[in-house]
């Protein structure tokens, strides 16, 4: 049997609309992702658990973990390889329509697994490439900023360009991300409806400028400047309407010392940015007390710089091998 950890991602970033995207795990080293396992057997089959199983389609063949097995046997078959019938469990472990690539997870954690069955058979590209065709199914459009960073960890920005797909930026080791999740579904469709077809030159100008300069501190570990640099004028000022308390819990972590905040991908989630432990841990506090509902969390993370790994088995507690330290 088989077991892999695909870990909750950001994508857009704030700066980076549809081309941003950043692995996180907590800090407390709990394995904050999908989970699924592989193995043999006589027909396929999907079986599934966790948390949030029940929010998931009755059908499992509308399932991703589904779509994912049927689109990577696709591609051994085109590619010639030999296969064989696979049973697949599915931990779920992360709220459908958070922000936090809930079916980027799934389908990585699937594509992934399947791909160490067959002694690693396709290539990360390969990988890549069905992954971001997965997650077109869900939103109605192909794109990367969740899966990408989910399969190759770390903060990912999106190219465009077919034989390099995303290239690695540097993140910087201090910043800790207090990620809450209010407890609530937002559709990606409906959060991209909101978004206007068409921006004035001046959006266009202020986004450039944004991602320009944000990219260009990372490199040069400008943290101060990158920090600057990092909010969004495309899909914020549309979307936090869907985001009850989105305005006082930014206000509120904003005068505690973030240096960033924003939405999480789509939404519901929202991210703040802190470069202090006891502000880190403020803020998280009033999340927990004042915008997260009953279903809610929030999690203090770092970056993820491993993406999909396969574990031992669900208890296994392992993240990052780097070792951060935050006073």
């Amino acid at each position: 049997m088989i077991t892999v950890f695909a870990p909750v991602s950001i994508g857009n970033f704030s700066v980076g609309f549809d081309l941003l995207g950043l692995a996180i795990a907590p800090i407390d080293g709990e394995l904050l992702g999908d989970i699924v396992q592989v193995e043999a057997a006589d027909s396929y089959d999907l079986s599934i658990s966790g948390a949030y199983a029940d929010v998931l389609p009755a059908d499992k063949a509308s399932n991703l973990v589904t779509l994912a097995y049927k689109l990577y046997m696709q591609k051994m078959a085109e590619k010639a390889l030999p296969t064989t019938s696979l049973k697949l469990h599915l931990m779920k472990n992360l709220p459908v329509g958070s922000g936090l690539g809930s079916s980027s997870s799934s389908s990585v954690a699937a594509l992934y697994a399947l791909n160490c069955y067959f002694n690693n058979a396709l290539s990360i590209d390969e990988l890549l490439e069905l992954a971001g065709r997965l997650e077109g199914e869900v939103s109605g459009s192909v794109h990367y900023d969740n899966v990408a960073p989910c399969l190759l960890g770390g903060l990912q920005l999106m190219t465009n360009y077919p034989p390099q797909p995303c290239v690695s930026l540097p993140f910087p080791e201090t910043w800790q991300l207090i990620v809450s999740y209010p407890g609530i579904e937002i559709s990606t469709k409906k959060a991209r409806d909101l978004l206007p077809k068409q921006i004035d030159l001046a959006t266009a100008i202020q986004f450039s400028q944004n991602l320009s300069v944000f990219v260009h501190a990372l490199h040069n570990f400008d943290e101060e400047l990158a920090a600057s640099a990092l909010f969004d004028v495309i899909a914020e000022p549309k979307r936090k309407s869907l985001i009850a308390g989105f305005d006082a819990y930014r206000d509120y972590a904003k005068s505690m010392g973030a240096i960033a905040f924003g939405i999480s991908g789509s939404g519901s989630t929202v991210f703040a940015i802190s470069n202090d432990a006891e502000v880190s841990n403020k803020i998280q506090n009033y999340a927990l007390s004042h915008f997260c509902q009953k279903d809610g969390f929030s999690y203090i993370c770092r970056v993820d710089n491993l993406g999909v790994r396969q574990i031992e088995d669900f208890g296994d507690n392992q993240t990052n091998e780097e070792n951060y330290e935050i006073t």
